[in-house]
């Protein structure tokens, strides 16, 4: 005969039946009530400090990435307003644009090229000294 498969499935049930009741005083709140637990509260409260902290920290770190998925949707969006701008500012100060929307104003660009003036030393001090 085996032995060891008729003592195993006893051991099991009473293992099963331990469980199901350690769970139930889990649940009940009953293990509470022991005073071996009311000198493990300091580590309970440290670790349900910690749980509050881990969870705290959770919902901070998505808050952190919203604002990051924000902030780089709006960066996206004024660099397409600045290059609209930009782009729309080259139209306008060409040389044809400007010259185009001076025309109502009555001013109009030259078409006689500068010249240069040439002044000598001598006639530059008397032009300072009349001053």
């Amino acid at each position: 005969m085996n032995t060891f498969k008729k003592e195993e499935k006893p051991k099991k049930k009473k293992e099963a039946g331990k469980v199901s009741k350690s769970l139930a005083n889990i649940f009940s709140g009953n293990f509470l009530s022991r005073d071996n637990v009311v000198g493990l509260l300091p580590f309970i409260f440290f670790l349900t400090f910690l749980g509050i902290l881990y969870i705290g920290n959770g919902y901070y770190a998505e808050k952190i990435v919203r604002d990051l998925h924000k902030t780089g949707n709006d960066v996206k969006e004024l660099r397409s307003e600045y290059i609209t701008i930009k782009s729309d500012l080259n139209f306008k100060s060409k040389q044809s644009q400007v010259a185009q929307a001076t025309d109502p104003l009555k001013v109009y660009e030259s078409t006689i090229p500068p010249t240069k003036i040439v002044v000598d030393e001598t006639d530059m001090e008397k032009i300072t000294k009349n001053n």
